[in-house]
């Protein structure tokens, strides 16, 4: 296992390997700077004459005039090892390896699972940059250009003769010879939160802000306990003139709390508070960090705040374009964040309150959002009718934007945001409704089936999850069993987060209803309805479209040397950490083993992990009449029905139901 000890920051890479397009000097900007013997300029920060110094001296999208000199970055401390934190840090340390990015967190069996094959979160892609920026990667050398027989033939030949210029090998032609430098690893994961902050020169806070659950403002202000907590840590021990970056979603004017935090510990030392706000989804957050289509920067209005500004994109700027890298001042920053999450739940719940009138009238929801979208103004993006919105961010910062209306004595503004959460229940509920409608209004005596535990597909985050409310919800009406399975979430998750959200006495294992399964077609059989809650890829009837993958890893540009090859046909890769024998992760794997579960075929075979589940061989073992309620719209009806499935989904009349007056049928 890599020691979980810091870094000592690296010799920079030559420049060949860090892209020379990108590079300029201080000589290149016309700002003001501040003097080297200044309090608010950090002896970490001071420029570099290396090659590897970067600058932004240009970002047209800055509010603030001239643009600042950036100083050289060499060492980021990311405080916080979860959901943004960990993919964030290993993105930026894959872009510069020049950088020591360490990764920090009290949590010591999550750093230990950073540390080792099993990541504590799925994302697409992940796995691949851990090995290359975690562990580091060997030298080699490998022929691109055209071959007879195309494919990864191109890549086989180990050795390059320096007289054969021409690269022949294997049946190719003339195919040009490349190369790819050994890399030194620069991410860490470790629980020295102390000797990593006082190291680093830029610091990212990215903890957790959920929802206060209790006291004022419980159920809609933001719970600051966490962030408080670790502002106070890095305030003890961030060295002097270091920028301190809020990662986290946070209220606005959260900036103001950073500052008078890092006054009351340190007074008289300078340091500067920026916003950053993390813009990821669940499932796609490697694709939006490799192509982010805006990066978000905050600052005050200073010479040194602008500095700090540009020492942060310089970061952003060894892979993102510098017109995605839009500078703010501190609040607009903050408030920005929770205004872009608010509208996109709010585009949900729109389209999911039409698709309540679509039920009621005949219409079907996906003709209506194609109409809708196909207006420039409005765009077809989040018009996708299902059983509501999920995860960690949307709901609470609907709710965080809501409170602060109210606080700004602003009641109509806050009941209007409100509603967007209300209609995102309700599309919930609905679901349960028409179960019990098409099962006779009973579940007793009766095996209903969940597909799909995780919020959302391709990724096993679980918070907030509209399966955890319908499972809540049916276990209430008395079923003989609830049956649940999710390609990503292990059945010993999956029991432990309904255990604790609807009490352990729901489970099978205590003699409630809910059972868990590694398997799908296990789960289904015997099954009175099975459910669709989560829009993975693997329940849909249709053709396997093209998959992207995490946004083309493949295609990093090996020049700095950040390329992925993610089944290593280069043979560069280092092997991957031991484990501890004690190691909880493969014993469950072990346990495992004799089952069609996650660990055995998803988490390290995302290929296998995709397949499509063979509905035939679902319905010829379900109980009639084959009841399937798809709350995600993920299926073709015509195909289910051919089958011989009654198939209701949000918004969308079956062929069972044309001929029927709008309104009128049994279950919507």
């Amino acid at each position: 296992m890599i020691p979980t000890t810091p870094m000592t920051p690296m010799t920079p890479l030559p420049l060949s390997v860090v892209d020379a397009e990108e590079i300029t000097t201080l000589d290149d900007s016309t700002a003001p700077t501040t003097p080297d013997g200044s309090s608010s300029f950090s002896p970490n920060l001071r420029p570099q004459d290396d090659s590897s110094y970067r600058s932004v001296n240009s970002l047209s999208t800055a509010p603030f005039g001239a643009a600042a000199a950036a100083p050289a970055v060499r060492n980021v401390c990311c405080v916080g090892a979860g959901f943004v934190g960990g993919p964030t840090a290993a993105v930026i340390a894959l872009h510069n390896p020049h950088i020591c990015v360490t990764v920090v967190d009290r949590d010591e069996k999550r750093i230990r699972r950073w540390n080792s094959k099993h990541p504590p979160i799925y994302e697409p892609g992940l796995n691949d940059i851990l090995r290359i920026a975690r562990d580091g990667s060997r030298g080699c050398v490998f022929n691109d250009g055209p071959t007879n027989h195309g494919g990864s033939d191109a890549i086989r030949c180990e050795t390059v003769s320096p007289d054969d210029r021409g690269g022949r090998c294997e049946g190719q032609k003339r195919a040009s010879i490349n190369s790819v430098a050994a890399r030194l690893p620069n991410l860490v994961f470790t629980t020295d939160v102390a000797k990593c902050v006082s190291e680093a020169d830029v610091v990212l806070i990215a903890v957790n802000t959920p929802t206060k659950r209790r006291g004022n403002g419980a159920g809609s202000a933001t719970d600051m306990a966490a962030f408080e907590a670790v502002t106070a840590l890095v305030a003890q021990h961030a060295s002097p003139g270091a920028i301190i970056v809020e990662k986290s979603t946070v209220p606005c004017r959260t900036a103001q709390l950073v500052q008078d935090t890092l006054a009351l510990y340190r007074p008289g030392v300078h340091f500067e508070v920026l916003s950053n706000p993390e813009f990821l989804a669940a499932g796609t957050a490697i694709n939006d960090l490799l192509h982010a289509d805006r990066i978000l920067i905050g600052s005050n209005n200073t010479a040194s705040g602008n500095r700090a500004a540009a020492a942060l994109a310089s970061v952003y700027a060894s892979w993102i374009p510098a017109a995605r890298i839009i500078t703010t001042n501190l609040f607009s920053s903050e408030l920005a964040k929770l205004v872009a999450n608010s509208m996109l739940a709010q585009r949900i719940s729109s389209i999911n309150s039409i698709a309540a009138v679509c039920d009621a009238t005949g219409a079907d929801v996906d003709e209506v959002a194609r109409a809708v979208g196909a207006d420039p103004r409005i765009g077809s993006k989040f018009l996708k009718a299902g059983i509501g919105f999920g995860g960690s961010c949307l709901k609470k910062d609907v709710l965080s934007l809501a409170y602060l209306a109210e606080t700004l004595v602003l009641p109509e503004v806050a009941r209007y945001w409100l509603a967007v959460v209300e209609m995102n229940e309700f599309a919930r509920n609905r679901l349960v409704s028409r179960v019990l409608q098409c099962l006779n209004n009973t579940l007793a005596g009766k095996k209903v089936t969940v597909l799909g535990f995780a919020f959302k597909k391709d990724t096993n985050d679980t918070r907030e999850s509209p399966a955890l409310d319908i499972i809540r919800a049916l276990e209430k009406e008395g079923p003989e069993e609830i049956a649940v399975y999710d390609p990503l979430c292990t059945p010993t998750q999956m029991a432990e987060e309904i255990g604790h959200f609807a009490g352990p006495g729901v489970l099978r294992s205590n003699g409630g209803p809910v059972a868990v399964y590694a398997d799908a077609y296990a789960a289904c059989q015997g099954s009175d309805a099975v459910l669709i809650t989560t829009e993975f890829d693997e329940f849909k009837n249709r053709p396997v479209e093209a998959d992207g993958g995490a946004g083309n890893l493949e295609e990093l540009p090996p020049n700095q040397n950040s390329a992925l090859d993610a089944e290593d046909h280069l043979s560069r890769l280092n092997p991957i950490p031991l484990c501890d024998k004690d190691c909880p992760e493969c014993q469950r794997e072990h346990l495992n083993a004799s089952t069609v579960s996650y660990y055995g075929t998803g988490n390290d075979d995302e290929h296998a992990r995709k397949a499509r589940l063979d509905w035939t061989r679902i319905y010829y073992h379900m109980k009639r009449p084959h009841w399937v309620l798809d709350g995600r719209g993920v299926l073709d009806i015509a195909t289910m029905e051919h089958v011989g499935f009654r198939v209701e989904s949000v918004g969308r009349r079956s062929r069972l139901t044309k001929s029927s007056s709008p309104g009128n049928h049994k279950c919507w």
